[in-house]
């Protein structure tokens, strides 16, 4: 290759100082065009030490009283490995004979995860700064995240959106899920979503509150610079529970939930805006005003009634989500949750278009573990389809393109029943 200085000295070759050599000379040329033997180690090209060869040779030389040695212990190897698999054999028949109720247990407990597997819905997650000077959004997403035999089929997916700092949002990201698993397992067979995500996010408010004025001292963000205790600092919190027949979505915020089925979008949230009728009649039952200052701001100040932290501007901004259960059906698509920095700028049908072209672009998805699946040729960290996570990446460059102003981040959940029959016929 033209360019490429190939200055190269061999292993056992002495570079004399005395002795000069010509390089135009016709052995130094022979030299530099006589090809150096190579061998491949793990990928990688490179030259032999000087004398491997020979190396090799010597180490396969050797005496008679070697290869005498050499051939006994050959052989004692075979005998010993011949009765090691005659000893198997025989206690594999045995075996066989008295089926063991250790297996069977085991073979259903195969079984079970295996439709967990199968019933685990892929996603695809896009968190962007956009034209924020921070980044304040979070996105949590753990499939199977409850413990419970009753409740392996359970998958959550989170989208924040902080404000004032981000520290909130990042509390909801890191322990939204485990109190809702809390509240899951405590109710047991009595399970009513209603209270338990209510109570869930009553919790969550408790211990921003807690943490707030405990570490406000030893707080690095930047809210500290703000106002004391971090008051001033929440986040709203948009929260669905994938079960495998229904969708629970709690809200609290103007992040929003979307629901696309049979190419309609159906929304399963609602913004909680200073200027919704029926919010605004509860803040002023509080004693609170909504101020016309660039929107509707509660007390000129949030540009949401609910949210978790803020707990300067309780009793007015409350913590307390709205719940929908949806009964899931094979005619649901897609599922997506997003913070406002998409819904400001992108309506719903839109959305769901974005996403429904993305599905189609591509196969049906297999079920993860078996061949041909994301998961059995190692996916990424985050468990995202390549469909999902191209119409998630798709929206928030969409809303980037329309000059949104705010951070951007999109949940794309796959909610296609194809993957029962494709998974059927695998087997």
């Amino acid at each position: 290759m033209a360019g490429i200085c190939c200055g190269v000295v061999v292993e056992g070759e002495t570079l004399s100082t005395t002795t000069t050599i010509d390089p135009t000379s016709r052995p130094s040329r022979r030299r530099r065009l006589d090809p150096l033997p190579l061998k491949y180690i793990a990928d990688m090209a490179v030259p032999p030490a000087e004398g491997s060869r020979k190396t090799q040779k010597r180490n396969f030389s050797s005496t008679p009283t070697e290869r005498r040695d050499h051939n006994s212990a050959v052989e004692n190897s075979k005998s010993s490995s011949q009765k090691t698999v005659e000893e198997e054999q025989k206690i594999e028949s045995q075996r066989n004979e008295v089926p063991s109720p250790v297996n069977s247990s085991n073979s259903r407990t195969t079984e079970l995860e295996n439709e967990i597997v199968q019933d685990c819905p892929k996603f695809g997650v896009t968190s962007v700064c956009g034209r924020r000077r921070d980044m304040e959004d979070a996105v949590s997403f753990h499939p199977s995240f409850c413990d419970d035999q009753s409740q392996l089929g359970y998958h959550f997916f989170g989208v924040f959106d902080g404000h004032g700092c981000s520290h909130v949002a990042t509390m909801c990201k890191e322990k939204l899920h485990e109190i809702v698993k809390e509240e899951i397992c405590g109710a047991r067979d009595n399970l009513e979503w209603q209270p338990v995500m209510e109570q869930s996010f009553a919790r969550m408010d408790e211990k921003v509150l807690t943490w707030s004025k405990s570490n406000y001292q030893s707080s690095s963000c930047r809210c500290e610079l703000q106002t004391p205790h971090c008051d001033a600092v929440g986040s709203t919190a948009v929260v669905s529970v994938v079960t495998p027949d229904k969708i629970i979505v709690s809200n609290c915020g103007d992040s929003r939930a979307v629901l696309c089925r049979n190419g309609v979008a159906v929304p399963l949230s609602s913004d909680h805006k200073p200027d919704r009728p029926d919010e605004l009649l509860r803040v002023q039952a509080a004693g609170g005003r909504v101020i016309y200052w660039d929107g509707a701001r509660v007390l000129g100040v949030l540009a949401m009634s609910r949210a978790i932290g803020d707990n300067y501007l309780k009793p007015y901004v409350i913590s307390e989500p709205e719940l929908t259960v949806t009964e899931r059906t094979d005619e649901d698509e897609c599922l997506i949750l997003a913070s406002d920095g998409l819904w400001d700028v992108v309506s719903n049908d839109t959305a769901c278009g974005v996403v429904k072209m993305c599905l189609k672009a591509q196969k049906p998805p297999s079920p993860p573990g078996f061949p041909g699946s994301d998961a059995a040729v190692g996916s990424a960290v985050d468990g995202s389809d390549k469909a999902c996570s191209d119409a998630s990446i798709l929206l928030t460059k969409l809303a980037l393109a329309r000059h949104s102003t705010d951070n951007v981040s999109v949940v794309v959940v796959d909610l296609r029943r194809e993957r029962k029959s494709n998974s059927n016929n695998i087997n």
